[in-house]
């Protein structure tokens, strides 16, 4: 393959729920992922890649502005993204990249924000302020939409009416069809986990994934693809609903369910913040091996027909020499805990949660150094605004974006003073668990910090801390936060997260640069502040200032 030495377009491809042990590549035994673990073998895989919270919308919040949570305020999903805060549309359109959405956000308007500034959604900035920077080709966030509570899948969304044109019947076949299976005549609704094992009620070529990578082609044959562009292709699955269409419905069985990774000790006096997770009913449900080895096998063909469409993309970018330009990245926004730890979802910060896929090809010859390899680096999602910036030639305002640019790995060289840890946080006062653990809201707030060794999480309304030893406990099934032979990393920890807590995340109106030209003497600058007498100022600093101000010093 020819290489350039410059990139072009960048192919930002997010999967929702994608764990970072379900590829092939990273050591799934029973899932194969062929063209994921071709894109690895041509770019450089991140092994140590962590999100900045584990649930959808505060984390991809943190993705596109390159912040973390507690820095933007999006602390949950529905959480309003404030007007002011810079997103990736918005540093890459000031160096000449336009930014396109493909798929989902999960992003939430600030509609009061908005309507107090003035600006009118169906204008080009405030489309752009309501579509997290991004001009949408598609948006489709394939599950809540903003009508009555209980209501799922927006029947007005670009998906629902691909297939109400194709004839599928009623208001929401998005539901109906394409998250239902067919029960002797009646619908088998996804959301009801004893369904998962049915072949959902659509033509696969119909269903979502492969629906959003033919809208990504179309992108990049269209018009407003000849201007340099990011393409932001967000695919909804594999997230729950779990039902996929044949043939991806079988083809995988409990016999392909790898085991637990959960340990009776979790069970037994747990940290009272994970006992309430534990006791929902999502965790009691995946607490149950009838559960997984039915849900299990549908995740797992979810992940297949992306792999798949994956493989249709990547040859559609070969056949159109895109290839060669084109920087690809391919991530989530969060995991998904399957009954790990005796948990569903993904509400903490074990690794099945938190950790997520990593891997960036580059196409430039810079990069050849690292194709096919493994980085074990510590890595946040924040990293990959800086890195789209550098990429294309952008200068990264620092003062603004918390991440730092990958571009130094992918080109083999170790970058100074590179993070000792990570951080992500987690908002759960709007759940069912803070009211069990009677907490005000404000008080409902988890910090995880994980560095090469400890993973730790500070829990406030006044809980103690948990700690894991991964290299000990691999699995991080025993808590060692009252362990007083960890009291000092526990008193580390403390100290790392305060330091943390002191950056400077707000004072992004001016950068370094701005702060340090305005340094000097107030005197240089003509200015007699301070002084008592001429003796205090030397006589070129006098001059200056007879000069601007017309006088001499008294």
């Amino acid at each position: 393959m020819k290489k350039r030495n410059d990139i072009r377009n960048i192919l930002f491809i997010m999967y929702d729920q994608l764990r970072h042990d379900y590829l092939s590549c990273a050591g799934h035994e029973t899932l194969h992922t062929p063209h994921m673990d071709n894109l690895a073998a041509r770019g450089l895989r991140f092994a140590n890649a962590y999100v900045q919270s584990p649930v959808c919308g505060a984390s991809r919040m943190s993705a596109y502005t390159g912040r973390y949570v507690s820095s933007h305020g999006a602390a949950y999903n529905g959480y309003p993204l404030k007007v002011g805060e810079l997103t990736l549309g918005d540093h890459l359109r000031e160096i000449g990249v336009q930014s396109w959405l493909i798929g989902k956000t999960h992003m939430k308007a600030d509609a009061k924000g908005m309507a107090r500034l003035g600006l009118a959604a169906d204008s080009v900035i405030g489309a752009r302020v309501a579509e997290c920077g991004f001009d949408v080709w598609s948006r489709e966030d394939g599950l809540h939409s903003d009508g009555p509570k209980g209501h799922y899948g927006d029947p007005d969304s670009p998906y629902n009416a691909y297939l109400k044109a194709l004839g599928y019947p009623g208001s929401n076949p998005w539901h109906d069809f394409a998250n239902a299976g067919d029960d002797g005549g009646n619908m088998a609704s996804g959301w009801f986990m004893r369904n998962a094992g049915q072949a959902a009620n659509i033509a696969e070529a119909h269903s979502e994934t492969p629906w959003l990578t033919r809208r990504a082609m179309a992108f990049m044959d269209s018009a407003q693809a000849a201007a340099p562009w990011l393409a932001h292709l967000s695919f909804i699955k594999p997230h729950w609903p779990y039902i996929v269409p044949a043939p991806y419905h079988n083809m995988f069985t409990a016999a392909d369910v790898q085991p637990a990774q959960r340990h009776a000790a979790e069970r037994q006096n747990p940290h009272p913040v994970l006992a309430a997770f534990q006791s929902n009913i999502i965790g009691q449900s995946f607490a149950r091996d009838e559960v997984r080895n039915t849900v299990i096998p549908a995740y797992m063909g979810l992940i297949k027909q992306c792999d798949d469409q994956l493989g249709v993309l990547l040859t559609f970018l070969e056949e159109a020499g895109r290839m060669e330009d084109t920087m690809i990245v391919l991530t989530s926004d969060h995991g998904d805990y399957l009954g790990d730890h005796w948990l569903g979802e993904k509400d903490l910060f074990h690794a099945p949660s938190v950790k997520v896929p990593l891997i960036i090809y580059d196409p430039r010859q810079a990069a050849d150094a690292t194709r096919g390899q493994v980085c074990d680096a510590l890595v946040e999602s924040i990293d990959l605004a800086p890195t789209f910036i550098e990429a294309k030639g952008g200068t990264v305002p620092d003062h603004i974006l918390e991440g730092r640019s990958l571009l130094p790995w992918l080109e083999g060289r170790q970058p100074e003073n590179w993070r000792e840890f990570v951080v992500s946080e987690y908002d759960y006062g709007t759940s069912p668990m803070a009211e069990k653990l009677g907490l005000a809201p404000r008080d409902c707030r988890l910090f995880m910090l994980a560095d090469a060794r400890y993973t730790f999480i500070h829990a406030e309304g006044g809980f103690r801390t948990m700690l894991f030893d991964r290299q000990a406990d691999p699995f991080e099934y025993f808590d060692r936060g009252d362990s007083a032979d960890h009291a000092g990393i526990i008193a580390l920890m403390q100290d790392r997260l305060a330091q943390w807590a002191r950056r400077m995340s707000q004072r992004t109106t001016r950068s370094e640069a701005e702060l340090r030209a305005q340094r000097g003497d107030p005197a240089d600058l003509g200015l007699m502040i301070g002084i008592w007498d001429e003796r205090d100022v030397t006589p070129e600093q006098a001059a200056a200032h007879i000069g601007r101000a017309g006088q001499r010093p008294d």
